[in-house]
């Protein structure tokens, strides 16, 4: 389970630090796609395993599964961590998300979330204004 934030510094390659308690999870690679959010979804590989084949359930149409798969993994990256514990995050992926110098990464229970600080701030403070709400109606069912 992935919780927590974590700031760190984009170096000059485009590298950031994964969390180091989130390594040992992470030493088989990371999968990274856009979010919905603008920010960078980043699975281990089991869970991007779990992900894929619950695509392959035929519950939608061909012609929107096919749309789906296109969008989803022609926008996917495997990456590994490096000796140094870091990431490479690529470029069409740092520039879909605006992801300056300042970078966060979130744990969000089964994977990642990689975003500019500043748009995490403010994707923060909107959740947690809602996040009781929420709550509340989860309770009631």
């Amino acid at each position: 389970m992935f919780l927590g934030e974590y700031e760190y510094k984009l170096d000059e390659k485009g590298r950031v630090p994964v969390p180091p308690k989130f390594r040992g999870d992470l030493r088989d690679g990371i999968i990274l796609v856009p979010g919905p959010e603008k920010c960078i979804f980043a699975y281990s590989p089991l869970q991007w395993k779990k992900l894929s084949e619950s695509l392959n359930t035929g519950a939608l149409p061909s012609n929107k599964m096919r749309k789906l798969n296109r969008a989803l993994f022609s926008t996917a990256f495997r990456l590994n961590v490096d000796g140094q514990g870091r990431i490479a995050l690529p470029v069409p992926l740092r520039n879909y998300a605006g992801i300056g110098e300042d970078v966060v990464i979130t744990g969000v229970n089964t994977y990642l979330e990689i975003w500019d600080k500043q748009l995490w701030e403010e994707e923060k403070t909107n959740s947690l204004a809602q996040i009781w709400q929420t709550i509340e109606t989860l309770e009631k069912h």
